[in-house]
């Protein structure tokens, strides 16, 4: 981080503009210079009221705003970092999302919270074509891109599409490659949906409680039948989800 001084006379060049602006260019002209690389940690609020001069609410805007313009991660307890570019997911192309982790380049880790038999809930049930009450396979797990969590995913699979669901271990196997294998896939339908995360999600993805997520309620099909159903839940600021139909003309 510069001197106090040099970075007091970098704010008074933005006199024009409110205080909080000020403070979001200057960081962002450190990250876009590269000064400040991907993961690399910002100064926190108290820092930035030390070093600036400037009070502890006009630097938590200041992190506030770059964080839900995706330039930075907050981490509670931690404090915030620079935002590698964002992940791209497919949309409508049911992948394993270690695989889409794997081609950029990057690690994937699973950390497996639920791996359970559970009695189907009516919801649940009416999507896997079973009596209310009826037993599934139930599994809850955080996928992890670099050591940073960028999807929950939590299943339902019907017991008879994959009777050894729950022999499987998920953190050397995604369920997505897992199923694949034992019921291949030949339908699927989508929902997609921006929510605010519950309490517990954002635990798990270490995210604000004002942090927009993205969700896919998946529901997959093979040739016997329905296989499973999946909510997917993304950090807003850490992925976006794309899909193509055909080819680009070259004309």
């Amino acid at each position: 981080m510069k001197h106090s001084g040099e970075m007091k006379r970098e704010l008074a060049e933005n006199d024009a503009s409110p205080l909080y602006v000020g403070v979001k260019q200057m960081i962002l002209d450190r990250i876009h210079s590269g000064e400040w690389p991907p993961k690399h940690r910002v100064p926190s609020e108290n820092e930035l009221v030390t070093e600036l001069g400037v009070s502890k609410m006009t630097a938590n805007r200041a992190l506030r705003e770059l964080a839900n313009e995706g330039e930075l991660v907050r981490i509670q307890g931690v404090g915030s970092f620079v935002a590698e570019r964002k992940g791209v997911s497919a949309l409508f192309e049911v992948r394993n999302i270690a695989e889409e982790i794997a081609e950029r380049g990057h690690s994937h880790q699973a950390t497996v919270i639920v791996l359970a038999r559970e009695a189907a809930s009516p919801d649940v049930a009416d999507a896997l074509e079973l009596d209310i009450g009826s037993f599934v396979f139930h599994s809850l797990i955080v996928h992890s891109e670099n050591g940073v969590p960028v999807q929950i995913e939590d299943r339902h699979v019907h017991p008879e599409a994959a009777p050894d669901y729950l022999q499987q271990d998920f953190t050397v196997m995604t369920p997505n490659a897992y199923l694949s294998d034992v019921a291949p896939l030949s339908g699927s339908e989508h929902v997609v949906e921006s929510v605010m995360p519950q309490a517990w999600e954002c635990k798990l993805l270490t995210i604000l409680k004002t942090e927009p997520c993205l969700t896919i309620r998946r529901r997959t099909w093979s040739a016997r039948g329905v296989v499973s159903l999946a909510r997917l839940v993304y950090p807003g600021h850490r992925y976006r989800l794309e899909s193509q139909s055909g080819k680009p003309s070259d004309r």
